[in-house]
């Protein structure tokens, strides 16, 4: 029972940093501080996408499976739980597109949040009241 319930746990997990990984960088517009765990993110997000990682998760979410005699993942939680269930697995490319393109906007929105000089933008403030 331990092991499904590590199983689920890890599931859990997994979509929790993928949901963080498409609205972290929006939710430092309201948190700027956590802009560095969004940044963090975001470059395991890339790392394990380019090279032949095992993401920790998925090691335990491997390691919880073979506890409880089922075969490991064979291409990561990606590709079990994501690809084929939010997306047809013919645009796999283009929802990591997406997801670039999102955490993207969500960065660009965020320097011009924090420094609106920064790209010629002006700053009004609304006239005090007594």
């Amino acid at each position: 029972m331990g092991y499904r319930v590590g199983i689920g746990v890890v599931v859990a997990l997994h979509y929790l940093y993928l949901g963080y990984l498409i609205v972290g960088g929006f939710l430092a517009w309201r948190w700027p501080r956590t802009i560095g765990l969004h940044v963090l993110a975001a470059a395991w997000a890339l790392v394990i996408t380019v090279f032949p990682l095992v993401c920790p998760l998925t090691w335990l979410h491997n390691w919880l499976r073979r506890g409880i005699g089922e075969p490991p993942l064979r291409h990561g939680f990606i590709a079990k739980y994501v690809t084929g269930v939010f997306y047809p697995a013919r645009y796999e490319p283009e929802a990591r597109m997406a997801v670039a393109s999102v955490v993207l906007a969500s960065w660009i929105g965020f320097v011009i949040i924090r420094r609106p000089g920064l790209l010629g933008l002006r700053t009004t403030r609304a006239p005090r009241t007594r």
